[in-house]
């Protein structure tokens, strides 16, 4: 480990905040997985489990007047930037107190309030909307950077190569994010493009670039905090590949076929981000078993009282149908 990622780098609440954050997201995925089984949740989901260092890391150095904006698989990076548990969970619930008021769902979560200017189900289009948002901060010179998360499917759009190319040579505060967990929706990032690290298509657009472990939650947070940084002296745009994995499929539905049970077996053995940065903080002395214990047993309570809110909240009316259609 580099003394750059060594947990000395931050304070003792910092960490356990990150690592809360952390579990707080695998539990409302793993919560709401099994909702979904139960016929509560309609519609799809993509979940994040196994990518929560991601989401927590890159959101770290961000404040409540940053932006980001996020994908189909967006749970983590809500949770990770402030959106609160309860507000989540009647989303994807269909209530009236979610976010959306229940009418986005899983896919469509977005909170104003915190600098989540929204999911989508099209791939690559957070990057565009992005872009956009760090072109208003620096024409309106409102000095608010933005995250724009991204998987390694949308590096082979448009959106991508045209997001990149106007953020470059206006020098737009902006990080773009790519989560690379390594497949699509159906097959290897290696059968999809020709390169060895999607990076290195950032260096082709003048964009500062670089490849970095996203299951290590303290690298991601130094990479993201050097980006951010550099966004707000008014230097431009830096592009982060994360390397990560996700232990679920594409969405509900996908057998995952493409891939096989020993190599998903090997990455939640070894490369859980959760059980890595819990043994980092016990090995530094930040926390002992029986604080993650405890820790843990805060994380089921919350989660508990944000199902039984969402359960007993009201569904939206017959009458609201036609209503929230447009901003």
């Amino acid at each position: 480990m580099s003394n750059v990622n060594k947990a000395s780098s931050f304070s003792p609440e910092k960490l356990k905040t990150m690592l809360y954050d952390m579990m707080v997201i695998r539990s409302f995925e793993e919560t709401v997985e099994k909702l979904f089984q139960q016929g509560k949740i309609h519609g799809t989901m993509h979940l994040c489990i196994g990518q929560e260092a991601t989401a927590v890391g890159a959101c770290v150095p961000l404040t409540d007047k940053d932006k980001i904006t996020s994908t189909h698989r967006g749970h983590g990076h809500s949770l990770a930037k402030g959106t609160k548990v309860k507000g989540m969970m009647a989303e994807l619930l269909g209530k009236e107190t979610g976010y959306c008021k229940g009418k986005g769902g899983s896919m469509h979560i977005a909170d104003l309030d915190v600098g989540n200017l929204g999911a989508n189900g099209i791939v690559a289009a957070g990057l565009p909307l992005g872009t956009g948002a760090a072109l208003t901060s620096k024409m309106k010179d409102l000095g608010y950077v933005v995250v724009c998360f991204f998987g390694d499917g949308a590096t082979n759009e448009g959106a991508f190569h045209e997001s990149l190319n106007l953020a470059s040579i206006w020098d737009l505060p902006i990080v773009f994010f790519c989560e690379n967990n390594l497949y699509g929706m159906s097959g290897s990032i290696k059968e999809m493009t020709n390169i060895e690290n999607i990076a290195d298509r950032g260096m082709a657009y003048g964009i500062p670039s670089e490849t970095i472990n996203g299951n290590d939650v303290l690298e991601v947070v130094n990479s993201t905090e050097k980006a951010v940084e550099r966004a707000r002296k008014g230097e431009g745009p830096t592009l982060i590949e994360a390397h990560t994995y996700r232990w679920r499929g594409h969405s509900r539905s996908d057998a995952r076929k493409y891939r096989t049970r020993d190599e998903e077996k090997e990455w939640k053995k070894m490369r859980d981000p959760i059980a890595l940065f819990k043994k980092q903080l016990i090995e530094e002395n930040v926390i002992t078993e029986e604080e993650f214990t405890e820790l843990d047993k805060k994380v089921q309570a919350e989660m508990d009282e944000a199902v039984e809110f969402a359960e007993n909240s009201k569904s939206p009316g017959l009458e609201t149908l036609e209503t929230d259609i447009y901003a």
